[in-house]
């Protein structure tokens, strides 16, 4: 064994990780960020969340067949609904296609993301946003906006999950379009319905991707310290040069 041999392993770990934590410090800059701004009432963005809703929330009201669509998405989209959905997901994955370290990881990046969720709002504790004529009502803290979080990660996990399965060029491209279309949907269908500010959707979205890309940067190229076949691309991949399975030459 060369020296090269030895010290691939561990720089490949190190990019890895490093990329993980890139991601995940970013994620974590834009939450705290503008969650301290939220928790101290900076001017600009109280007053341009305040008047964003108000002025969606007057179109909702007008058009009470819009109002009844984006009730009913509200209620599909709920993380628990899409949680037992991606659970699912995992366990299909699972089961059928042998990646069962590439469903393990996403199942656990689910639960992971719906947990950060939770616990970031009981960190900032922001009130829903106040309407004088409300088209809705939700209860709990408001940033960030939990249908935001989870319809983002979950929409992600299920694409890269999907990834290695989808194998044609256009069904990827139709996979993402209707990824990035749910996202949309659901951030735009919780400010209509005036339950959560422009800025509670838009930190909940970079919040419920950031956490998957950081667990998956994290993620790509492990392998256990007595690697066994995984039937995963991202898992073979990172380490087959210098840990080899035991059954190849």
């Amino acid at each position: 064994m060369t020296s090269t041999d030895v010290a691939s392993p561990p720089r490949t770990r190190t990019r890895r990780l490093g990329r993980a934590a890139a991601y995940a410090l970013v994620t974590a800059l834009v939450l705290f960020g503008v969650g301290f701004l939220v928790r101290s009432r900076w001017d600009p963005l109280i007053d341009l969340d305040d008047g964003v809703i108000t002025r969606l929330t007057d179109v909702t009201r007008d058009h009470p067949g819009f109002r009844d669509a984006l009730l009913t998405w509200q209620e599909l989209t709920r993380p628990v609904y899409l949680h037992v959905v991606g659970t699912l997901a995992c366990l299909l994955v699972w089961w059928r296609t042998g990646m069962r370290t590439r469903a393990w990881w996403a199942f656990a990046t689910l639960m992971l993301s719906w947990s950060v969720g939770l616990g970031a709002k009981y960190v900032f504790q922001r009130a829903r946003p106040v309407v004088e004529d409300p088209v809705s009502q939700a209860p709990g803290y408001s940033f960030p906006s939990g249908h935001a979080v989870n319809s983002a990660a979950w929409v992600t996990v299920l694409v890269v999950l999907a990834w290695p399965i989808v194998r044609a060029r256009a069904g990827r491209v139709a996979m993402v379009a209707v990824a990035a279309a749910v996202v949309l949907v659901t951030a735009f269908d919780r400010m209509f319905l005036g339950v959560h500010y422009p800025s509670d959707v838009t930190v909940g979205v970079v919040t419920g991707t950031g956490l998957v890309l950081a667990s998956y940067a994290g993620y790509t190229g492990w392998n256990p310290a007595d690697p066994q076949p995984a039937d995963d691309p991202d898992v073979d991949a990172g380490d087959r040069s210098t840990h080899p399975h035991p059954e190849e030459p």
